[in-house]
Order: C-alpha cells, then sequence, then structure tokens
C-alpha cells in the first residue's frame, strides 16, 4: 500500500500522505501563506469545532445526516471542541481569502477524523465529505465569524477572571497599607499627604472598572450571522436550519447567543470587534499606567523613591551585582504596549472591508484573541507575582512626611491660611528646618495640631470612592 493518497480541486490532484487529517485545501494553504509562521489560535479552532457540530446537529434533525454518518461527526466536532485536533489545523493566522483556509482546514480534518472513526481512510470523501458533510449549509462568511465570536465570548470569559484577581489582589493592599500615610505626588512633584491605601484603592477602582466594561462589552459579540451563509440572505440554506442552527450552537457553546436580524449587516461589518478591542485597550492603559506607578514607587531603592518593595524575581544584572529590576510591572507594560498594536490591526482591518464582506477577518481574529489572551496572562502574573508581594518601607514612607515641605503645608490651608501655609513652606526650605519646627515657631499651633492636621482625614475604607467589586456584576444591573 503506497503511503500516500491523491486528491484532486479545480486546479488539479495533489498527493498528500495516506492517513492525513487535512485535505488538498490546506496543502495549498500551507504552500500560499507561510507568513507569520503561527497557525490559528486554538480559541478559534475549538469554536469551530462547536459551529460545525451545530450544524450537524441542525442537519441531523433536518434528515440530511443519516445515522451513520452523524455519530462519527459528531465525536470528531466534540475533540475539536476539546483541542484533541489542534495539530491538524495547519493553516497560518494570515490567509488571503476571507478565511476560507482556515473553514477548509477544519472541513477536511473533521471529515478525515470522521471516515477514520468509521473505520475508513481517510479521502474516502464519498462517505463524509469536508463539502457535502461538514460545509452542509454553511459558507466561511457564516461560520468565520461565528466562530471568533464564540472564541471571543470564551477568551473575554478568561480576560475578566483573572481582572478579578488583580482587582482582588490591590483591595488587599488597600486594607493592609490603610494606615501608611505618605506623600502624594501630582506631575512627579509633592503635592498632598495620602495614604498608601487610597492609592491601592484608586488602582483596584480602576481595575473594577475594566471587569465592568468587560463584562458588558460581551453583548456586542453575542449576536451572530450564523445561518447567512455567503453574503447574508441565507443562499442556498432551507429556512429550518436558518432558525435553528443558532439555538443549538448556543446550547453547544453555553453562551447567550442570538441569530442577527440583519444578516446581511452582520455579514458586511467588523466593527463590534473594534469597539471591543477598545474596551480591552482600555483596561491595557490602566494596566501600564499601574506598572509605571508600582516601578516609580520602588526605584532606587536607595536613591529613588523607595516607598514600596516590589518582590524580587529573578537577577537583574549580568555585569552589577545585587541589582534586582521590576521585571513584572516591565513586562505587563510590554503587555499593553502589544495590545495597543492589535488595536490598531483590528481597526484599520475592519475599515478595511469591501460591499458585503470583510477579507480581512482573520487579522482581526487574530490580533483579538492574541490581546485578550496577552492581557489575562499579564492581569494574572501581575497579581500573583508582584502585587500581592509588595511591602510597604514605613521608614521611607516617614521621612518623606517629615521633608515634604509643600505636602504638610497644603494640610494646613484650611487652619492658618493659604498665605501664611505658603509662607511657612518657603521659610522651611530657605532656612532648611522640618516645617513643623517653623510652624510651631511661627504660628499658636501646637506639635499635636500640627500632627492632627497633617494625616488624610479620610481612611481608605470609608472613602466614597473604595472599591466594593469582588462579586460577579449582576446581569440586570443598569449602569454602562
Amino acid at each position: 500500500m503506497t503511503d500516500t493518497r491523491q486528491e484532486s480541486d479545480l486546479l488539479g490532484s495533489r498527493d498528500l500522505p495516506r492517513d492525513a487529517l487535512h485535505g488538498i485545501h490546506t496543502l495549498r494553504a500551507v504552500e500560499n501563506f507561510p507568513l507569520t509562521g503561527r497557525r490559528v489560535r486554538p480559541e478559534m479552532i475549538h469554536a469551530f469545532g462547536a459551529v460545525k457540530l451545530a450544524a450537524a446537529v441542525t442537519n441531523r434533525e433536518l434528515g440530511m445526516l443519516d445515522d451513520t454518518v452523524f455519530p462519527a461527526i459528531e465525536t470528531a466536532c466534540r475533540e475539536m471542541i476539546d483541542g484533541l485536533l489542534d495539530e491538524h489545523i495547519l493553516v497560518d493566522a494570515l490567509q488571503g481569502g476571507a478565511g476560507t483556509s482556515t473553514n477548509m482546514n477544519v472541513n477536511e480534518v473533521l471529515a478525515n477524523r470522521a471516515l477514520q472513526l468509521l473505520g475508513r481512510q481517510p479521502g474516502d470523501y464519498a462517505c463524509v465529505s469536508p463539502h457535502d458533510h461538514l460545509n452542509l449549509y454553511q459558507s466561511t462568511n457564516d461560520t468565520f465569524p461565528t466562530a471568533l465570536r464564540v472564541a471571543a465570548l470564551a477568551s473575554l470569559d478568561r480576560l475578566e477572571r483573572s481582572a478579578l484577581s488583580l482587582l482582588e489582589a490591590f483591595q488587599r493592599k488597600e486594607k493592609e497599607f490603610a494606615d501608611v500615610v505618605k506623600v502624594g505626588r501630582t506631575q512627579l512633584q509633592d503635592a498632598v499627604l495620602v495614604t498608601l491605601g487610597h492609592e491601592m484603592g484608586a488602582y483596584a477602582e480602576a481595575i473594577g472598572r475594566d471587569r465592568w466594561r468587560i463584562y458588558k462589552c460581551r453583548e456586542r459579540l453575542r449576536v451572530v450571522n450564523l445561518g447567512g451563509t455567503a453574503v447574508g440572505t441565507g443562499l442556498g440554506a432551507p429556512r429550518q436550519f436558518i432558525f435553528r442552527v443558532v439555538e443549538r450552537l448556543r446550547q453547544i457553546a453555553g453562551q447567550g447567543l442570538a441569530r442577527a436580524e440583519n444578516l446581511i449587516e452582520a455579514t458586511q461589518n467588523a466593527d463590534v470587534f473594534v469597539e471591543v478591542s477598545g474596551i480591552v485597550r482600555t483596561l491595557a492603559s490602566n494596566l501600564q499606567k499601574i506598572a509605571t506607578d508600582l516601578r516609580l514607587l520602588s526605584s532606587g531603592p536607595a536613591a529613588g523613591i523607595g516607598e514600596i518593595r516590589l518582590p524580587a524575581r529573578q537577577a537583574g544584572s549580568s555585569i552589577m551585582p545585587g541589582k534586582v529590576n521590576p521585571v513584572i510591572p516591565e513586562a505587563v507594560t510590554q503587555a499593553a504596549i502589544a495590545t495597543a498594536g492589535y488595536d490598531q490591526m483590528i481597526l484599520q482591518a475592519a475599515g478595511m472591508g469591501n460591499l458585503e464582506l470583510n477579507p480581512f477577518l482573520q487579522l482581526i481574529a487574530e490580533a483579538l484573541l492574541s490581546e485578550i489572551d496577552v492581557l489575562t496572562r499579564a492581569c494574572d502574573v501581575f497579581a500573583r507575582l508582584c502585587v500581592d508581594g509588595i511591602e510597604v518601607d514605613r521608614d521611607r514612607c516617614r521621612r518623606h512626611v517629615a521633608t515634604a515641605t509643600a505636602a504638610a503645608a497644603t494640610a494646613l490651608v484650611d487652619v492658618i491660611g493659604y498665605e501664611k501655609a505658603q509662607q511657612l513652606a518657603i521659610q522651611s526650605q530657605t532656612q532648611g528646618k522640618p516645617i513643623r519646627q517653623v510652624v510651631v515657631e511661627e504660628t499658636s499651633l501646637t506639635q499635636a495640631d500640627f500632627d492632627a492636621s497633617s494625616p488624610p482625614n479620610a481612611s481608605p475604607g470609608s472613602a466614597p470612592n473604595h472599591s466594593p467589586g469582588i462579586q460577579k456584576p449582576p446581569h440586570n444591573r443598569n449602569e454602562s
């Protein structure tokens, strides 16, 4: 028996390995698109398995798949959903053809795996066909964007959980550092006195907003165009298939999916992915800002701000002994920057759709799933390897408070007025005396009065903007 089999398409015939699960369409795509060196993302493959299973179940209900073929197709689809067939999806993440190469790679693998389960050789398409069975009443133009939505919804679930873990990590630090008075800074200059708990609570609040945005933006992805076939008219698909297939997909994927009311519009436009990417990019912006803050607050430590200590994760230099760098915030910052790049790809690709179809959904899929994945991982490592281990240098904070003339003077404005506070601040700086000493010498305030005026007067636990959110947002919440 030969080690190869032959398959044909409209361009001719090609030899393939006898037991390969892919077919001629995949072979040509692999040859045509050696672009990124990265295959289609696993999330997309698993989602495609769900889409194909929904179509197969619907076609079985309509009597289009018999009792011999359907069980094998069902098993193959479930294997794809479970990630057991990932290695057989060979096409590059970026392709021409609006995703046809991915769709056909999936169809061929599922057909040939079903043939194996039936005890037949791959390529026996008279029994199970990539086109006539796995692509029945479907098109790349409705299966690919639907699979992308299913994959993105599952990915956003993971991102929300990861963001929640980071939020909770900052909330724990908010409570732990509630009594640590320190210098607050605006434009990198001493400003007013705050607590370190205030700062950590602000980070928690920002991540809490991001988590809520992620939860809400999933609504945009739940509307799919499956059943629209080529351009949204449902060409070639029976009415019952169009009405049933999304309901079957909802059950299989475990997501609240709904068929688009206007299937033509849903096939034409990709602006939903731009919107979702913008929400994800907002989280990246907050992560970048917070990571930068932690690097500044931990800088030095001897010759910088040094008010907090980040966990030491690895040696920092091949030439400077004893140096430890803030590698986790640095990595998170790079993840945030990468997200901005992915977001720009999505913006450009969505805007370049033409007439009834966007032929660049492959790039949108690669960029959207990549940005969600990198931020999910970034939130996870940020919480586990950095935030949970933050320590405070209380002595350093006290010294900064004692010498931060402007910050201390600002706290006295309500007591002695702006002009007097400004005068005493300048006097403290020019005479080189602590402002506490100058205030006691030049006003009727005692040392106890000064101390009572200086610390922040709102604890993080009672502040109006204290972040409450560690529970899952309720489905009927009205806020956006």
